[in-house]
């Protein structure tokens, strides 16, 4: 992300000021002060900002000798601001982001490597996939872990419940979804009378497709002797190419929905102009919150291929190298993200918890608002290769941004992107590898 106003600029000042002065964000205490710690929060749902204040507010009364400051931040230039405080010595003890975000963090020395820090609890009720994806080089021949993984992604398909029924078509289930081939063939028969069967938001289409290319084995990068390179093969191709079939060969997608972010379809998907949209999980809130009095919708889970697996990014919590507290603000982190809490959080942002005993609570097992999908579906969720590749987010921006949107658009050929991707991607690639 690249900071483009002035607003954003404030922005930088004033989280700056509010995490203090060096030594960790001006955490350091005078004798027989509480010892202080800043907490870089990027909650931005409203139940979601009230769970994390009231947990730091829990915290704050039964730990009065360790006080936790909770400093907003926001997602759309946080990795901006963390430069600026890092390099000024300003960074908060812990920090909010996501697992892409770390490693470049990391390798340059500003994060603290945590795995001889996690209390045993803490580590073992988080699945060992959700650590791999904030476990990189510790830049001694090892692996670090770099953050305390909590909140996690799925893409799920979120239906018209009527239009459904009316096709008579078998309602797949966590434990036995659709094949893709089921799943095309169910928007085909969606699509009639002027409405279609699924619609495609794709103005940003990397995260989606790279995440489900997993299903039949599809990484995007190869490495050999030490040095990455971009690979678009069959693996790759099969969800692209079965995207690119229902809009123009079944026509059973609805074109009016490609230039579009993932909850625009949300008014057209109200009024029945097509049946199905696959999205993130999160994006259950807003047809919870915005869907019309008696519209019926359910949770679908994601098609299969080879097999059911989706690109894991998690969004975690981190300790500044420089922190003067890190004993202190990993005790904080263990109470912020033990099961109790992680269900507190995951609900709040609609999200699936990394946390086994959040996962198995009664709120995350609910048919309601289709939460016993969305959570069952975190099993499927692994590292995703290409999010570890050094120079994924230029490649991501620069390349398979616009070389993904005009092959949806059906303006260049599958192989015409493919060569995009890997002849592009491999000049960006190179430069982070020399």
């Amino acid at each position: 992300m690249r900071i483009t106003s002035a607003l954003a600029a404030a922005a930088i000042l004033t989280l700056a000021a509010a995490c203090g002065g060096g030594g960790g964000g001006g955490s350091s205490s005078a004798p027989n002060e509480p010892v202080k710690i800043n907490f870089l929060s990027l909650a931005w749902q409203k139940e979601s900002v009230a769970a994390n204040k009231q947990l730091v507010d829990e915290w704050n009364k039964a730990n009065p000798n360790i006080q936790v400051t909770y400093v907003q931040g926001s997602w759309d230039n946080v990795n901006d601001q963390l430069v600026t405080q890092f390099a000024g010595g300003t960074a908060p003890d812990v920090i909010h982001n996501d697992s892409p975000a770390l490693s470049g963090f990391a390798s340059d020395g500003y994060l603290l490597d945590l795995k001889d820090k996690l209390p045993s609890e803490l580590k073992s009720d988080i699945s060992q996939s959700a650590w791999d994806t904030v476990t990189f080089d510790d830049g001694k021949g090892g692996q670090g872990v770099y953050g305390v993984p909590f909140l996690q992604e799925s893409q799920v398909i979120i239906a018209n419940k009527k239009l459904l029924d009316a096709a008579k078509v078998r309602i797949p289930t966590a434990d036995d979804p659709w094949t893709w081939d089921e799943f095309s063939e169910a928007a085909k028969k969606m699509t009639k009378d002027g409405s279609y069967g699924v619609a495609w938001a794709m103005k940003s289409p990397v995260n989606k497709t790279l995440n489900l290319a997993l299903n039949f084995g599809g990484t995007f990068f190869q490495t050999s002797g030490g040095k990455t390179t971009v690979k678009v093969g069959p693996e790759e191709r099969e969800v692209l190419q079965r995207i690119h079939d229902q809009l123009y060969k079944d026509k059973s997608a609805d074109p009016d929905a490609l230039g579009q972010g993932t909850a625009d379809p949300l008014p057209a998907f109200y009024k029945g102009k097509f049946a199905m949209l696959p999205a993130g999980v999160y994006l259950r809130q807003q047809v919870v919150e915005q869907a019309p009095d008696g519209f019926e919708w359910v949770t679908l889970p994601a098609p299969k291929g080879t097999s059911a697996q989706q690109g894991a990014v998690s969004q975690t919590l981190s300790i500044a190298q420089e922190s003067e507290h890190p004993d202190e603000a990993m005790k904080f982190i263990s109470f912020f993200l033990n099961g109790t809490n992680q269900a507190k959080l995951a609900k709040g942002d609609w999200l699936l918890p990394t946390s086994q005993k959040a996962a198995a609570d009664p709120a995350m097992t609910t048919e309601e608002n289709g939460w016993d999908v969305a959570t069952a579906s975190a099993k499927n969720l692994v590292v995703a290769p290409f999010l570890k590749v050094n120079g994924f987010d230029e490649w991501k921006s620069k390349v398979a941004t616009p070389a993904l949107q005009e092959y949806f658009a059906n303006k260049i050929t599958i192989d015409q992107a493919a060569a995009k991707l890997v002849e592009d991607g491999n000049k960006v690639l190179e430069r982070y590898q020399r």
